[in-house]
This record gives structure tokens, sequence and C-alpha cells, in this order.
């Protein structure tokens, strides 16, 4: 009978850990069979955790009862394995792993759990869909990129909450169960057994007990907290997430953004070690507004919107120079380097796109890559009123100008 405790073969390196320095060393693994090879009476199992993988060998000249234990293992087995670790000969490694420069000299192995063919595989290059990755959430949450997410997560959470400890604030509980203050969303209810007929209902954020926290003189507070919407699935938003609250008293705008930012600056560093200057560029509701038309931008974007309304106002189009008049505005995009990458039936569905907008119209200027132009509009205009629109909106070859009035 297989012995399937643990006794004895307890883990003393993480799979993913093992690195050239430790070589020489007597280790003990215990993970998920990744991927078994057999290379004629060498046999090749790469273990996994969830550090990584790490391969281990086994010889059948060598210990022919071991070998013929690990040629039982398939691909999810739970297993321990011990021996020597070794460096790999130079033709042997394997730089598209961590662990490729050094292998494990199996001297024992014990099966602690056998596995089943699993319904899809654990692999993150392999496509799986939504539907089965959820009923089987176990095996989904095997895979190396979720449990990446996973360990991230957690480690965002630790910067918080060093990072805010370090500041004065403390970290306080608030109810799950509360009366109801609907805010943007429905309330989940939670039916109260003592008092029948009436409800609790489950927080869509803390905001009153923060209040509270404040009023009774904690004046620096923090929660990593759960919030519960009862509101339709968007892209953005689910029935229940975590945020991070926190309220200070004693202090004005600047102090709340510097907060926010050092923190940002700290995960950054810690988590991913990238470097944020600070201040963070700050801009102004306006500013968000003209030049990418959303108060939350993604500065990343690049195109940013341009302001013609000043040439517009007296140029010989009427459609333009009309909406100056009526107090109107108009804008332009210029779609850089992509004038090829537009055929007119595109240009003509976001024309349509922009009306739900309750614009009156897109036109269009095409600079081709040999210097030629063609548009919807510019026989509206003379030369002047055309190159001032072009200078306006930084325009070159194989450029796209969208207009909106």
């Amino acid at each position: 009978m297989n012995n399937t405790s643990i006794a004895g073969m307890k883990r003393t390196h993480m799979c993913g850990d093992l690195r050239l320095e430790h070589a020489g060393q007597t280790v003990t693994v215990n993970g998920w069979v990744d991927r078994v090879r057999d290379n004629g009476g060498v046999l090749f199992l790469l273990l996994r955790d969830r550090a990584g993988i790490v391969q281990c060998t086994f010889d059948k000249s060598v210990n022919a009862d071991l070998f013929d234990i690990a040629f039982t293992c398939r691909t999810e087995f739970v297993v321990a394995v011990k021996g020597k670790l070794v460096a790999r000969d130079e033709a042997a490694i394997n730089k598209k792993m961590p662990t490729g420069e050094v292998e494990i000299i199996a001297e024992d192995i014990r099966i602690l759990s056998k596995a089943e063919t699993t319904p899809f595989e654990i692999d993150d290059t392999k496509e799986v869909g939504d539907q089965i990755r959820l009923k089987y959430r176990y095996l989904d949450l095997r895979r190396p990129s979720m449990q990446k997410n996973l360990m991230l997560r957690h480690r965002v959470t630790q910067v918080a909450r060093n990072y805010f400890d370090e500041h004065g604030f403390l970290e306080i509980e608030t109810p799950m169960l509360t009366k109801s203050t609907p805010e943007g969303a429905r309330d989940y209810l939670v039916p109260s057994r003592v008092h029948p007929g009436k409800f609790y209902a489950l927080p869509q954020s803390p905001q009153q007990y923060k209040q509270l926290l404040m009023l009774s003189g904690m004046d620096r507070y923090i929660q990593i907290t759960r919030c519960f919407r009862d509101e339709d699935l968007r892209a953005d938003r689910q029935p229940e997430f975590t945020q991070i609250d926190l309220e200070m008293s004693f202090v004005e705008q600047d102090d709340v953004i510097a907060v926010n930012e050092g923190f940002l600056q700290r995960v950054f560093k810690e988590v991913l070690d990238v470097d944020i200057q600070l201040p963070l560029p700050r801009m102004t509701w306006q500013d968000a507004m003209d030049k990418y038309g959303s108060d939350k931008p993604d500065v990343r974007f690049g195109f940013e919107i341009k302001d013609i309304s000043d040439i517009a106002k007296d140029c010989s189009f009427k459609v333009f120079k009309d909406t100056v008049e009526n107090g109107g505005t108009v804008r332009l995009i210029n779609v850089n380097g992509y004038a090829d990458k537009f055929p007119r039936k595109e240009i003509d569905k976001l024309g349509e796109f922009v009306k739900t907008y309750r614009a009156k119209g897109l036109a269009w200027m095409k600079l081709a890559a040999d210097g030629s132009m063609t548009s919807s509009f510019a026989k509206f205009l003379s030369e002047d009123e055309i190159a001032a629109i072009k200078e306006r909106a930084g325009a070159k070859e194989n450029d796209l100008l969208f207009v909106v009035a």
C-alpha cells in the first residue's frame, strides 16, 4: 500500500526557489506533477508549486523501485520528492525556467494523492472557456498566471497596511450588517431572525461609520473592505468587490493627495520595482474634458482633442461658423499615422456614431503618404484656413484629421 503520509517528507524548499547556490544540498519538495517525460530508463518529473517548477530526475539503473513509483505518476498527482540538488550539464540547462540550471536527483518519492485526468490542461498557453474555468475553479487557480494575480494582490494589501500604519492610520473594522442607506445601487438585504419582517443591508461602502470614527477622535482611519452593490453587471462592476477606504481629519486637499500619491509610489516600488516621481502630474477637470473628452482620461491614448473654434468662427464653411456663433465649439483629433487604416466605410460609421452625442456630423481630412489630400470639407475652406487647421493639428503624411462640430 502506498504511504500517503507527509511524515518525513515535509518540504525544505519551494520548487521555484531552488537555484544554483543550493546545489549540493539534500532538499525535499512538495507539489503537483506538471509534466512527466520518459527518456528511456531516465524519467524527468517536473514538479510545480506556487513558486514555480523544478525538474526531478529518476534513473532506473540507480534505483529501479523508485523509478517504477515515479513512472506511475500522472499530471496533477500530488507528490513529495526528496533528493540531492545538482547543477545540470551545460547542454541540459533550460534557460526558459528560473530553476533551469539545477535538478533534483531523486532519492525518495511519495505519492500523497492521485488525480484523475483534468477537464483542461493546467497551462496558461491553452485557451479554456470561462464556464469550464469557473466550474473547476480550484483547477483554474492552479495556473501560474492566476496564482501570480493572487500573490500580487496579497503583496499590494501588505504594502497598504504597512504604509498607512507608518502614516498614523488605524485599521478599524466596521459592521457588515447595517441599516439600509441607499446610494447609487440597490442594497443586498439579509432577513433578521430575531426581528421578523426586518432586514439588514450589506453596505455599499462604510461611509457613515467613517464619519462616526472621525467624530469620535479616530482622526486617521483605514480599512481594506468589502462593498456590495446589487446592480446590473458591467465590465467594471460586480456584486461585491474590495476597496481601500481611508478618512483623515485636520487636513487640506493637498494633504489627502500627498498621502495617496505616497501610497502609489510605495506600491509600484515594492511590488513592481518601478520608480514613480512625485508629485504626480495633475490636471483640472476642464483640461481633462477639453483634451480627452473624459474626466478619467487614459493619457496614454495620445490622440488629444484640439479646439479650433478660433479658426472656425471666421471660416467660409457655414457648418463650422454657425456652430461657433451659436455658442458651440469645433474640435479635431489627429489620428497620427493611421490614415491608411481607415477606409471610407469605417469613416462613415464614425460619422453616424458622433451623432449619438448630438454632434452635427463628422468632417475629415486624410493626408496620404505621397502628400496628396482628400477631405469632406476642404473645398469649402481657403488655403490659409486649411493650412491653419493642419498646423493646429500638427499634421503630417499619413495622418487622418477628424473634425466635429
